[in-house]
């Protein structure tokens, strides 16, 4: 583990450990945050307090725990943890004081008297330590890591953040619970549908912070383009470090008014958000690799440039129209315990989130018909008002009424009715069969089905074996 840099960091780093002990636990559990302001001899002061109802604290979760620079620390903090903590089956609440700032394991850790339980039965830990911190910058970053790990929908968490101070206005007083809003079934769903469901309540809040006009509403929810997909290693080759799972989540958002705030806000580039084992994480080189490689442009989007900002991968794209915005997040996380050499772990995880980013894409135009055409569907659609016209101007100039009655028939027209509305059905008619030969893998590919058969428009069975082509496919990459 990276050694600790700020005081933030080594708060985000004991809220991860809350987290482990709570899933870890089988039980429903809650995670607590809480910040009180005081003054210390003229000076500011933050107490913090990170508790948690999960499984007892192992210490051993400390040992890599280190700070950067302890210079740097010796002015906001002294380097003391307060610990206690119990399990279940323990009859007293241990507690303990660690001295990050010593340099083993045996001089940072104090062992102080134990308190009975007097059989009472439950488990927990808190953390606790005291620094000197600007409160608003402090509350500020506890509260934008929590918001991100609530994207995740964990079924058996709670978070809680409770803030003491006078400062502070007084919504944000007392305690302030930050659950998703719009989880429909936590323990049914599974981790991809928690996602994604966790990921649109994210942006609509990130939106309606941006913009007043834009609030958690159903019409908000129709700005938004959803789809998601997840893979199993496993599913693939039991070589390729097996239970390694990667969920992804792609949302494209439109706005109608261009000139809103958020719109303006959001602009050509995407952050992408990346989770490690229900952590918000760094993205790895070869993840940023996988993105590179994603063949965008077969569904209509040209990728300008991937650059990694301290960790944090960014897309621009060339082609989003002014209106529009794409959100992206990946959750990479090992479904058993041991895992395997890590060479093979990053050449599997590559290939994993380069897949899932494809399942998410089709799926996303499997439900919204229309959206993310290749540039080849593009290009060809772009001649269809010519073609529909030219069609239409066949079909109403011709002598032959039976011929002419016939063709509007299979366009569901009757005669008399209006070169408009003819040329109209037709061009429907095209952008359909366009939008339906779209979907299918270029190799996969059958020839498009008859303009004006009946049933051109009807659902069509692709074959399991282009599937797996595409699988090879995407392992060539390796």
């Amino acid at each position: 583990m990276d050694a600790v840099r700020t005081i933030p960091d080594l708060c985000r780093r004991l809220i991860s450990f809350a987290l482990r002990r709570c899933r870890a636990s089988d039980d429903l559990c809650r995670v607590s945050v809480a910040l009180a302001a005081s003054q210390l001899a003229g000076s500011p002061v933050v107490r913090i307090s990170i508790s948690d109802t999960g499984a007892a604290c192992c210490l051993e979760e400390f040992r890599d725990l280190r700070v950067a620079d302890p210079r740097i620390f010796a002015e906001k903090w002294d380097g003391t943890l307060a610990v206690r903590t119990t399990g279940a089956s323990d009859e007293e609440v241990h507690y303990y004081n660690l001295n990050l700032k010593e340099g083993g394991t045996d001089n940072m850790l104090t062992r102080l008297p134990s308190i009975a339980k007097n059989g009472m039965r439950f488990s927990g830990t808190e953390v606790c330590l005291s620094v000197s911190e600007k409160f608003e910058v402090l509350l500020g970053e506890i509260k934008q890591f929590i918001e991100k790990v609530l994207i995740l929908n964990i079924p058996n968490i709670a978070f809680e953040l409770v803030v003491q101070h006078e400062n502070v206005y007084k919504s944000c007083c007392g305690d302030t619970f930050l659950p998703s809003e719009s989880m429909p079934s936590p323990f049914s769903a599974s981790n991809v549908e928690r996602l994604k469901y966790g990921f649109e309540d994210y942006i609509l809040k990130r939106r309606n912070n941006l913009d007043n006009n834009l609030g958690l509403s159903s019409n908000a929810m129709e700005h938004l383009r959803t789809g998601m997909g997840s893979i199993c290693s496993s599913k693939i080759s039991e070589r390729q470090n097996p239970g390694l799972t990667v969920d992804a989540v792609i949302i494209i958002s439109e706005f109608s008014d261009q000139t809103s705030p958020c719109s303006m806000e959001c602009g050509h580039q995407t952050q992408v958000l990346y989770f490690k084992d229900f952590l918000p994480s760094t993205i790895s080189k070869s993840s940023l690799i996988a993105l590179k490689s994603i063949d965008w442009k077969s569904y209509g989007l040209t990728l300008g440039n991937v650059m990694d900002q301290g960790g944090g991968a960014y897309l621009e794209w060339e082609n989003l129209p002014p209106h529009a915005h794409i959100d992206v997040i990946f959750h990479c996380y090992q479904a058993e315990v041991n895992f395997p050499p890590s060479k093979l772990k990053v050449l599997s995880e590559r290939s994993l989130l380069k897949k899932a980013a494809k399942l998410a894409l089709d799926d996303m135009k499997e439900k919204h018909s229309g959206i993310l055409l290749s540039d080849r569907a593009l290009k060809i659609q772009s001649h269809a008002p010519d073609l529909a016209r030219t069609l239409a101007g066949l079909i109403l100039s011709s002598n032959d009424m039976e011929f002419q009655g016939e063709c509007l028939s299979l366009l569901g027209l009757q005669m008399g009715v209006g070169a408009d509305i003819v040329e109209e059905c037709v061009l429907d008619k095209i952008d359909a069969v366009i939008v339906l030969n779209d979907r299918k893998p270029e190799r996969c590919k059958e020839p498009v089905p008859f303009l004006f058969e009946d049933d051109c428009l009807q659902e069509m069975d692709f074959e399991d074996e282009c599937e797996e082509g595409e699988d090879s496919y995407d392992f060539l990459d390796i």
